[in-house]
């Protein structure tokens, strides 16, 4: 059987893992640069006021998308369990 089913697994893993994680780690990029670019422009340099922008931003992002993560994380599952036999019969 060798190794390529688990390699093809865990491939799309890594893929739905990054895209479920995507939109949260986006709008925290975007607004960290909007907050840094806020710091330089006014030159406040407070460590804590880029936090609770980005847990809003992330907060935000889980409320949109959750249906979507939820979706897409059902799908995968749902296929991963529906390949069961045919792994075991490749066996």
């Amino acid at each position: 059987m060798g190794y390529d089913i688990f390699s093809e697994i865990t491939n799309q893993a890594i893929k739905v893992t990054l895209y479920i994680a995507s939109p949260m780690l986006l709008g925290a990029l975007f607004m960290g640069i909007l907050v840094s670019l806020f710091q330089a422009v006014t030159q406040i340099n407070e460590q804590t006021l880029s936090f609770i922008p980005k847990a809003l931003v992330i907060v935000g992002a889980m409320v949109i998308f959750a249906p979507w993560m939820s979706e897409t994380l059902t799908n995968f599952t749902k296929e991963l369990i529906l390949s069961i036999p045919q792994i075991i019969t490749q066996n």
